[in-house]
């Protein structure tokens, strides 16, 4: 839906709580003078293209256990995730879990970070080399215990049999394992795997946002009142760090839409919005309160099941901004506005307005 296709008069569907207290609020601040628009993008994107990543994950003598990722993060929390999905898998204590990124001394392979990918391609990546480790440290289990490997379990980071009643952890598993001596013949010491994960097609992260606002008349200035968005980015890992990345991007976009240029010099083409002190980013005082919720419909496309969530609630925030500014200014005839939609580029559009006087 874009700003232009909005309809003139915006009603919610009658007979729910939400559209009551909705309209009843247009009315309120109809009787202040404030201009109240409402804007809903229903959005979908493109999220982690085919690609391919590494992982490794490095059991030590002692039983440590650490991670090498190609990706590099960039404040998403990859070490919190990926190691999530190598704990839960091999039942490990994060506290004892290392995680590196992007030394190339290191790390054998990597692609990077971008476009939405890490956890789809690097997490599946971790998640396969989770369950090489698993393969050979069962069988060691399984040879330490004294038992066939068929007749070994493995759940919460124990290995154990019903034909024995002792039980062997995988960081004693681990430590074995660099012991030749213990080991069963023929199998390398060590307990190391690295795993690539090649993704073969994108997934598509999709939400609805709706964003209400109001515009000051006399001075152009927008207030976002609420925001509300539903989000379906697959299997959700950490409901925090997915919730910090859609009210980031959600700041994103709002900043986009409201605020953020860049400025050359018309004669000498220099940049004149060049630094943070020039350019304008949203603040917290620009935002209202986010409310986010989940509709998880994992995707095939990957074990996983998890789709991309670093773009999107930057893909659904501008045009549900710009929808909401747009249905605002629709009674004074205004259909169309540039971005950023600064106080002043709003001011100047309802002063040339036609219907100003409504």
């Amino acid at each position: 839906m874009t700003a232009a296709n909005l309809p003139r008069t915006w009603t919610w569907p009658s007979g729910s709580a939400t559209s009551t207290a909705l309209r009843n609020g247009a009315r309120r601040r109809t009787q202040r003078g404030k201009l109240r628009g409402i804007g809903i993008s229903n959005t979908i994107e493109r999220a982690a293209a085919p690609s391919y990543e590494g992982a490794e994950i490095r059991f030590d003598r002692s039983g440590a256990v650490t991670l090498l990722s190609g990706t590099i993060n960039q404040g998403q929390g990859h070490e919190t995730t990926f190691k999530q999905i190598v704990c839960d898998r091999l039942g490990l204590d994060p506290r004892e879990v290392q995680y590196l990124q992007g030394d190339t001394d290191q790390v054998f392979f990597g692609e990077g970070t971008g476009g939405s990918r890490s956890a789809t391609i690097g997490g599946s990546a971790f998640l396969l080399a989770s369950e090489k480790i698993l393969v050979k440290a069962k069988a060691l289990a399984a040879h330490l215990l004294k038992v066939a490997v068929d007749d070994t379990k493995f759940a919460d980071g124990i290995f154990s049999s019903p034909k024995t009643n002792q039980t062997v952890t995988i960081n004693e598993v681990a430590k074995a394992a660099a012991a030749p001596a213990r080991l069963p013949k023929g199998m390398e010491p060590g307990l190391v795997a690295t795993a690539v994960f090649n993704l073969e097609v994108e997934n598509f992260p999709n939400g609805c946002h709706v964003c209400e606002l109001e515009i000051d008349p006399d001075t152009g200035q927008v207030e976002i009142m609420r925001y509300s968005v539903v989000d379906d980015v697959g299997t959700v890992i950490n409901p925090l760090l997915v919730h910090g990345q859609i009210v980031g991007g959600i700041a994103q976009g709002v900043g986009q839409i409201l605020m953020e240029d860049i400025r050359f010099d018309a004669d000498s083409g220099q940049l004149i919005s060049g630094s943070f002190m020039d350019y304008a980013m949203p603040r917290a005082s620009d935002l209202s309160s986010v409310q986010v919720k989940s509709n998880p419909v994992p995707t095939p496309t990957n074990p996983l099941g998890v789709k991309g969530c670093g773009e999107a609630g930057c893909v659904g925030a501008m045009p549900a901004v710009a929808n909401a500014i747009v249905d605002a200014l629709s009674g004074l005839g205004i259909r169309h506005i540039e971005m950023p939609a600064t106080p002043e580029r709003i001011w100047r559009a309802i002063n040339n307005s036609p219907d100003r006087a409504g």
